[in-house]
C-alpha cells in the first residue's frame, strides 16, 4: 500500500520559530519594538554598497565571501580560515547541528535560550536538553548538570535573549573547563557590542584558545542590516571545515557580502547604536519600574518586563493595548514566559512613545 510522503521523525514535532509582529490594524507604520532591529537604521557605508551592487545582480555571489571574509578577519585580528558565513545566525547554528548530532545524541541550552537553538537541534535529530532558569537565573552549574557522554553541543546566547541575561566571563571559562572534549560549546554574541562595563567576554579569545569553542556574530543588530541576513562564525579550522562541506556555497548574497564589509569599519555608526542603548536603556527601566511593572537588568538592547495576572494589566492586555496605539512589542509566551514582554530600545522619541502608552494602562 501506498502512502503519502512523510517528514522523518521529529519534525512535526518542532514548534515553528514565532516573530514579533510587525503590523498593527489601523497604522500604516507602527512602531516596531518587537524585534530588536537598530532603530538608527543602518551604516550610511553599508547602504552605499548595497545600492552599488546593483549592476552585479545578474553574478552569483563569491562562495568564499572572501571581501567579508578579510574585512572581518582585519577588523577583529582573526585567522580567515576559521570563519564561515551563513544566513543570519540561525543559518550557523543549523550547519553546526547538522555537522557534529545525529539521532540518540543530545544538545544542551538554557531554558528561555533563543529559540532557533532547538529547531537547529530536533532537525539534526538530537534531543534538546534544558537547564533551568524559572529565576531568570543562569547558572553554569545547571548547564553542566544536562551534559552527558551523547551531549555534543551547548548553545550558550550572551547576552541572553529574550532575557538580557550575563554570564560573566569567569563563569564561562568554568563552564568550558568542566566540559568533555567532545562538547562545543557555542557562544552566541548577537547582542555582545551593547554589553559595556560588565565582566564580559565576547568567546572570540576561547575560540581561538580551545579547540571545541565556536562563537558566533550577526549584522542584524548593531550594524543594523537584518534584512540582508548575514552572520558568521569564528573557531577551530577542523569545525569550521567540517561545517563548511555542508553549507549552500552561494549562501550569501552580493548585496549583503558587499554591505556588510562597509558595515565592519563604520566605527561611528556603531559608536553611536551602542550610546544610544547605553543612554536610553536604563531611563527605560526607570520609567516602567516608576508605572508599577517589573524589569529584569538586560545587557542587550531591549528590556524585559513582566506584568502581574491582574485583568488588564497582564502582558496580553498589555500588548494588545500598546498594539492599538500604534506600538508593537514582543510577546513571550512561545518561550514559556507569558507574563513577560521584551521591548526594543527605541530613540528617544519612541521611548516616550512607549512609556506614554504604558502609562495608560497602568492608570487603569
Amino acid at each position: 500500500m501506498h502512502t503519502a510522503p512523510q517528514p522523518k521523525p521529529g519534525i512535526l514535532e518542532i514548534s515553528p520559530y514565532v516573530p514579533g509582529k510587525a503590523k498593527a490594524q489601523g497604522f500604516e507604520k507602527p512602531l516596531k519594538l518587537s524585534a530588536n532591529e537598530n532603530p538608527l537604521g543602518c551604516s550610511p557605508a553599508a547602504q552605499q554598497a548595497y545600492q552599488a551592487a546593483a549592476n552585479q545582480l545578474s553574478l552569483y555571489p563569491d562562495p568564499r565571501a572572501t571581501i567579508l571574509r578579510e574585512a572581518i578577519a582585519r577588523r577583529h585580528r582573526l585567522n580567515a580560515k576559521g570563519l564561515i558565513f551563513g544566513i543570519g545566525s540561525d543559518e550557523i547554528f543549523t550547519l553546526l547541528c547538522q555537522t557534529f548530532c545525529e539521532p540518540g545524541d543530545n544538545v544542551v541550552q538554557f531554558e528561555f535560550g533563543f529559540f532557533a537553538y532547538r529547531i537547529a537541534g530536533r532537525a539534526a535529530g538530537a534531543q534538546m536538553r534544558f537547564a533551568p532558569e524559572g529565576d531568570l537565573r543562569r547558572g553554569v552549574d545547571r548547564l553542566l548538570a544536562e551534559v552527558d557522554e551523547r551531549t555534543r553541543v551547548i548553545f550558550l546566547d550572551n547576552p541572553g535573549n529574550p532575557n538580557g541575561a550575563l554570564v560573566p566571563a569567569a563563569e564561562v571559562r568554568r563552564l568550558h573547563a568542566a566540559l568533555p572534549p567532545h562538547v562545543i560549546l557555542v557562544l552566541d554574541g548577537a547582542y555582545a557590542e551593547f554589553v559595556t562595563g560588565a565582566d564580559y567576554e565576547d568567546g572570540v579569545a576561547l575560540a581561538r584558545e580551545t579547540s571545541n569553542v565556536i562563537t558566533t556574530r550577526t549584522f542584524s543588530k548593531l550594524h543594523g542590516l537584518a534584512g540582508l541576513r548575514v552572520g558568521w562564525a569564528y573557531g577551530p579550522e577542523a569545525l569550521i571545515d567540517a561545517m563548511d562541506r555542508i553549507r549552500a556555497p552561494f549562501n550569501t548574497s552580493v548585496p549583503g557580502q558587499l554591505a556588510c564589509a562597509e558595515a565592519v569599519f563604520d566605527e561611528d555608526f556603531q559608536k553611536r547604536s551602542v550610546e544610544l542603548v547605553e543612554r536610553w536603556r536604563p531611563w527605560l527601566e526607570q520609567q516602567i519600574g516608576g508605572l508599577g511593572f517589573e524589569t529584569y537588568p538586560s545587557f542587550a538592547n531591549f528590556v524585559l518586563v513582566r506584568f502581574p495576572e491582574t485583568p488588564g494589566r497582564s502582558a496580553g492586555h498589555v500588548e494588545a493595548h500598546l498594539a492599538s496605539r500604534g506600538v508593537l512589542v514582543r510577546a513571550l509566551a512561545n518561550y514559556g514566559l507569558p507574563d513577560f514582554l521584551r521591548i526594543t530600545v527605541g530613540t528617544e522619541e519612541q521611548n516616550r512613545q512607549l512609556i506614554d502608552a504604558l502609562a495608560e494602562v497602568a492608570a487603569l
